[in-house]
């Protein structure tokens, strides 16, 4: 994997570590970012020897949006360059979140804007108390609307008509409450949490891992019909047969 200016990535135990690498602007988003963002999970998701990625942050944020300087050089662009920039984006997110492996997100400090939108693609979210969260679009008379597919998944609508409206600043105990944060910790435990959580995982079946990600994004939110019913009970039967599933179910049967 080829060097890169905004991001850390890091392999070993079957665990890739993607850290977000602009401490200096609080890891906030640019043109580069997203590239490599996209570049990178997209190699990682066609790589069988990585079963877990895990997205962190140098510094004292996790993401704060956009970079200033590059909201600056967007001020100016036409209706077309606005829709190339924003593709970008939704192109971003859309590779995250159908990345086959689980994705833990580990998070510290602030998670603004479109940082809200990188936490809500990930599997599972792990935060310490001290993280704050906004969705602060509206403050610059913007719409959160390319993050928001993923991020009313998260939260839900309820709590998106709130704070899509008033771009307040929430906490990690609200997000939490609201399903975007799933484990919450402090600071001193944040690594030995994601350690615990890795270990767990790596116990599992990497194929039904990443087949049990890819059954929640086809069966959410969809009618349960005669041809749902029939799809789920396809899915059950090939991966019964699969040589994962056979090794596994063996040596369970032989330890009763």
């Amino acid at each position: 994997m080829h060097a890169f200016t905004t991001l850390l990535v890091n392999f070993a135990d079957s665990v890739a570590t993607v850290t977000l690498n602009r401490p200096a602007v609080r890891n906030a988003f640019n043109a580069v970012l997203i590239t490599e963002l996209t570049a990178v999970f997209q190699t990682l998701g066609q790589n069988p020897e990585v079963r877990i990625i895990i997205l962190a942050a140098e510094g004292v944020s996790f993401c704060a949006g956009a970079d200033l300087n590059w909201m600056k050089s967007m001020a100016s662009y036409s209706y077309e360059e606005n829709i190339e920039d924003a593709a970008s984006l939704a192109k971003m997110l859309r590779i995250i979140d159908t990345t086959p492996q689980p994705i833990i997100a580990k998070i510290q400090g602030d998670v603004y804007a479109g940082g809200v939108g990188l936490v809500a693609v990930c599997d599972i979210a792990v935060a310490n108390e001290e993280s704050g969260f906004c969705l602060s679009e509206a403050k610059l008379g913007l719409i959160p609307a390319t993050i928001s597919p993923y991020v009313i998944r998260a939260m839900g609508v309820q709590a998106c008509r709130r704070y899509f409206i008033t771009a307040e600043r929430f906490s990690a105990k609200l997000a939490y409450e609201m399903g975007l944060v799933h484990i919450l910790t402090t600071s001193e435990a944040l690594d030995s949490e994601i350690s615990k959580l890795c270990k767990g995982l790596l116990k599992n079946g990497s194929q039904a891992m990443n087949a049990s990600k890819k059954l929640i994004q086809d069966v959410a939110f969809k009618e349960i019909n005669t041809e749902l019913i029939s799809e789920t009970v396809n899915r059950i039967a090939q991966i019964r047969c699969s040589s994962e599933a056979q090794e596994r179910m063996q040596l369970f049967l032989e330890k009763k």
